[in-house]
């Protein structure tokens, strides 16, 4: 080192430099190893403590290594998801969980069982899964079944037609992002049989992981603007928590409207516009979501009760999205499922030329139950082409829903029809789960005139 670079170091500096060199010595290096112990002004510098350089002092934990702060915590985290409250799967279920584990350890409680009503799980709960779809799902699964004769031969032509409409044939393999093409023109013709006629294009069809991945995905949308432009979605209340979830993921504005109890949680148009005004002079209201049949509620709601949301989403410009994922869901006596696209396309051309509508449905309630396949679809009306094209690029970003769950859901919309082999079995555990339907109902209702139609 020259001198002139010597003098830049103190008295104190060179010291110290010496003694890091000395601890430092017991370390990894040699103290003779020249890459190591090339003397610095910054090597001498190393040697001061990180409190004595202005640096953060590190926690030293018992093995003496220096552990280094997280880089993600509650603190640097996401805000928004701090603000995501789930009780589907929240404290109160986390605690039912802790019950259940005591109880199977032998510790006494003044009850049983746990009887979990947190989430509309039917297999979980009792519900017997249709023979026809499991066989079907079966033999996509392992082909080798094909050749087992103890499958009826329906099942086996529709396990065929699934395969032939996979990459590879095989079940294994990706799917297009908006899904199978085959399953998507099966859907489409059963919102068509469903409707009386009018007409569905399997373009507006795009396949889902279940319904909730549907609806968050045309929030993602619809969500935009800071301040007072953040956007607002009407959400009823009583709800099902995924819409006030996924609203605080997004940093949206949750503008709730009350459902009438009175009323047998009616939906009045009146409080649509009350929670509209109101929710104008902070945000920017852009989406009306409605539940019907509802949950957790369970009304139905009347032709003209839809006739009037959607003449009030056309007067005030609002994105319709309809769940309908309970639509097989219905009992009591007068009551009927009207779907939104029907209504729509019945009230003329004002009306179905103009207003936007997403709606949704799933194979995880009704008579199949089977939630854990994570099937659905969801069919768009009206939109915007060049935000088409932006939802294109949006779901292909995971790639395709799962394929078995979009198998499940060809199935569903296009079960067994009569004279084939299944079609008997399959009508008696249809009607089977209809008894358990109506003998549950009767049991928390007690009196079903107090659903709303």
């Amino acid at each position: 080192m020259s001198a002139t670079r010597m003098q830049l170091l103190s008295a104190r500096n060179v010291r110290l430099f010496n003694r890091g060199r000395s601890e430092l010595s017991a370390g990894v290096r040699s103290p003779t190893s020249p890459a190591l112990w090339s003397p610095s002004p910054g090597r001498a510098l190393s040697g001061l403590s990180a409190t004595r350089r202005g640096l953060p002092k590190e926690k030293m934990p018992e093995n003496g290594a220096s552990a280094r702060a997280k880089v993600l915590t509650l603190d640097t985290m996401n805000p928004a998801v701090k603000k995501v409250e789930y009780a589907v799967r929240g404290p109160i279920v986390q605690r039912a969980v802790e019950l259940e584990r005591e109880l199977s350890e032998g510790i006494k409680k003044p009850f049983t069982e746990v009887i979990k009503a947190n989430i509309g799980d039917a297999h979980a709960m009792g519900q017997q899964p249709i023979t026809f779809f499991r066989q079907v799902l079966a033999l996509c699964s392992y082909p080798e079944l094909l050749n087992d004769s103890t499958f009826p031969e329906d099942s086996k032509s529709r396990a065929r037609r699934i395969l032939q409409s996979c990459g590879g044939n095989s079940m294994g393999s990706y799917s297009a992002s908006q899904g199978i093409d085959a399953v998507r023109q099966d859907v489409a013709r059963y919102i068509e049989r469903r409707d009386g006629g009018v007409p569905c294009d399997p373009d507006d069809v795009y396949l889902t992981t279940g319904a909730s991945d549907g609806i968050v995905t045309m929030l993602k949308l619809l969500v935009c603007g800071k301040g007072a432009t953040r956007t607002g979605v009407m959400i009823s209340i009583p709800q099902y928590p995924l819409y006030s979830a996924a609203l605080a993921e997004l940093d949206a504005v949750q503008i709730n409207y009350y459902l009438n109890e009175e009323k047998c949680w009616s939906l009045d148009i009146s409080e649509l516009q009350r929670a509209l005004d109101e929710a104008r002079r902070h945000c920017n209201p852009r989406a009306l979501c409605i539940i019907n049949p509802g949950n957790p509620t369970g009304q139905v709601q009347s032709r003209q009760c839809i006739e009037d949301v959607i003449r009030f989403a056309a007067q005030e410009r609002l994105f319709l999205m309809a769940d309908e994922v309970y639509q097989d869901n219905v009992y009591a006596d007068g009551c009927r499922f009207h779907s939104f696209k029907k209504v729509l396309f019945e009230m003329g051309p004002e009306y179905s030329d103009t207003v936007e509508l997403a709606s949704f449905h799933s194979t995880s309630k009704c008579y199949m139950g089977e939630c854990g396949f994570r099937g659905g679809y969801m069919e768009i009306i009206n939109m915007d082409e060049e935000v088409r094209a932006q939802l294109s690029k949006l779901v292909s970003v995971r790639l395709c829903p799962p394929v078995p769950g979009q198998a499940l859901m060809d199935l569903v919309v296009n079960p067994p029809q009569p004279g084939e082999p299944s079609h008997e079995k399959f009508i008696k555990q249809y009607l089977a789960w209809l008894f358990f339907g109506l003998m549950e109902l009767k049991a928390v209702w007690r009196n079903s005139s107090r659903i709303a139609c």
